[in-house]
This record gives C-alpha cells, structure tokens and sequence, in this order.
C-alpha cells in the first residue's frame, strides 16, 4: 500500500470518528422513565429521570431501569461504531494488521 493510499486510509480514519461522536444515540428504560444519551463513541451525554416514574419506596427498580437503559445504550453504539468501521477494517488488511 502506497503513502498516499495509508493517508486516505488515516483521513477516512478521522472523518469515521468524528462521525461517531456526532452520532447521538437515546435509548429508554421503564416505559420512558429512564432516557440515556450516548454518543457513537460510547460516551455518556445524558441520563435523564422522569421524576413522576420514580417511587422513593422502590429505588431498587429506578436502578434497574438506569441499568438497563446503560447497558442497551452501550449495545447499540458498539453496534453503530462496528457498521461503520466494517468498510475500513477490509482497507486495514491490505496493510497487514
């Protein structure tokens, strides 16, 4: 792979992640209770809690809900970065890695 091949290779590289990070992704938990926005980077933006869902007797569950909605936010940007890595990962093996 020529010079000029790797540095389209390293500029397609950079325009993906700053793609990602623009990519906003919300994922709710407990019917619209817990809401989480995560970028495509799998950085954390927001947790937001709807008070009128939250009942102080049962944290338990609010925590639960926060979990949930983490862990799904987490699963769907992996999946959103891996889709649009694919096409670079094939120009990586021309370069040996």
């Amino acid at each position: 792979m020529s010079k000029f091949d790797q540095a389209k290779l390293v500029m397609k590289a950079r325009k993906l992640q700053k793609e990602l990070q623009n990519e906003i992704i919300v994922v709710e938990a407990g019917e619209g209770a817990v809401s989480v926005e995560i970028s495509g980077e799998q950085k954390i933006k927001k947790i937001n809690i709807d008070p009128e869902y939250v009942d102080l007797d049962d944290i338990g569950q609010l925590e639960g809900w926060v979990e949930e909605a983490v862990k799904e936010a987490i699963n769907q940007s992996q999946k959103l970065a891996a889709e649009k890595m694919q096409p670079l990962m094939g120009s990586l093996g021309n370069l040996g890695l």
